[in-house]
């Protein structure tokens, strides 16, 4: 009790930090996902072959190396960065942007394959249909077999969010403020290992734990509507 009396407010802000990324992450991974499954079904060979090589290349890709690639890499070489230079929060604002960017990209490749195994549950006669009506392929895509794949795969896009959300502690090698790095920080400073483990066991638990019951009720809810 007095870990959490004295740590308190920083557990939440740190917490609340990793749910920010999450949220942001996932919004941009399944943008990119879509994107990449598209091309992967796409009629065009060179769409194919450059969604299956983005696949291909970021789920073999440690994530650690691309968050280190998006600091070191785009912001310090490059110079790309994604806040304002002369803002007096440019370093957390710029680090944490950077970490969605690479949570984003990374987590995309396994939104893609999760929607390309719902797409291909789709019958092929709808996707006809739609050809037949004069759909174009991103009409018919949009309309008829993306709505369709989506409910197909709640429940493993429901694990693919948590395992982000997971991954999102990775984000504290790039200078991320996030729970893992205030339990590292915790770690070195109290002489409380199990305690201070345990805390954010459950503070992870907390944040998983509902994704999965919402996700395997909507799954469960889609597949008696379909």
């Amino acid at each position: 009790m007095n870990l959490l009396s004295k740590y308190g407010d920083q557990i939440l802000e740190a917490f609340w930090t990793t749910i920010q990324l999450t949220f942001f992450s996932a919004i941009g991974a399944v943008i990119i996902g879509v994107l990449i499954a598209a091309m992967r079904v796409s009629p065009v060979p060179v769409a194919r072959f450059l969604g299956t090589a983005y696949v291909t290349v970021f789920r073999n890709t440690p994530l650690t190396l691309i968050l280190l690639f998006c600091l070191f890499g785009l912001s310090q070489t490059l110079g790309v960065n994604l806040a304002k230079s002369d803002s007096p929060t440019f370093l957390t604002d710029n680090n944490f942007r950077l970490a969605v960017l690479g949570l984003s990209v990374y987590t995309a490749a396994f939104v893609c394959e999760s929607l390309r195994s719902g797409i291909n549950t789709v019958p092929v006669g709808q996707a006809e249909a739609g050809r037949s009506l004069g759909l174009s392929f991103a009409q018919n895509l949009r309309l008829i077999v993306l709505p369709q794949a989506f409910r197909a795969v709640t429940a493993p896009l429901g694990s693919v969010l948590i395992a982000l959300t997971k991954n999102s502690t990775i984000a504290a090698v790039i200078g991320v403020s996030e729970a893992s790095a205030l339990m590292k920080k915790m770690i070195e400073n109290e002489a409380a290992i199990f305690v201070v483990g345990g805390i954010f066991a459950v503070g992870f638990v907390i944040l998983t734990l509902p994704m999965g019951l919402i996700f395997g009720k909507l799954s469960k809810r889609f597949e008696v509507s379909r």
